[in-house]
């Protein structure tokens, strides 16, 4: 006979759970640091127009952003349905602006004031006129480094 015999059959281990709890604080500490809040809630509608030939920000830190379209539906009551223009988390005219690139300078360090990129995030639906004149508030402010942000499409080829 031989000297080894089987058992029976055994079940398998159960699975070991100790560090299951580390790993969930670790995952939630992660998320916790990474995360970035919005800066600006949103008062108008901002469907951005789409591009084919796009090019992404490098620093994203250096960009200011003006918003502008229709009021959302909450404050179409109180503000109407014209395009409006948004700086910050207010409603603000096109004479507010070259206040409001001064703050924005103000904020940011020395070496780093001219160098901002100030961002026109414009609903697709808003006319052309309302764009000229926050362009030309910006260059009376000389705020001249401006782009469109647009959502990048593919080109279909036919």
């Amino acid at each position: 006979m031989s000297k080894f015999r089987k058992k029976g059959k055994k079940g398998q281990p159960a699975v070991n759970t100790a560090a299951l709890p580390d790993i969930v604080f670790m995952l939630l500490f992660f998320f916790m640091v990474t995360t970035v809040m919005r800066e600006t809630s949103l008062k108008v509608i901002n469907v951005t127009p789409k591009a084919t030939e796009v090019s992404k920000l490098e620093r994203k830190s250096l960009v200011s952003y003006i918003y502008i379209g229709k009021p959302i539906k909450a404050l179409q009551g109180a503000f109407g349905t014209a395009p409006r223009i948004q700086l910050n988390d207010a409603f603000k005219t096109k004479e507010d602006i070259f206040q409001f690139v001064e703050m924005e300078r103000d904020e940011r360090d020395e070496a780093e004031r001219n160098m901002v990129t100030w961002s026109l995030k414009v609903d697709q639906e808003t006319k052309m006129g309302i764009v000229t004149d926050v362009k030309q508030e910006l260059r009376k402010a000389n705020a001249l480094k401006i782009n469109y942000s647009t959502k990048k499409t593919d080109m279909i080829q036919n």
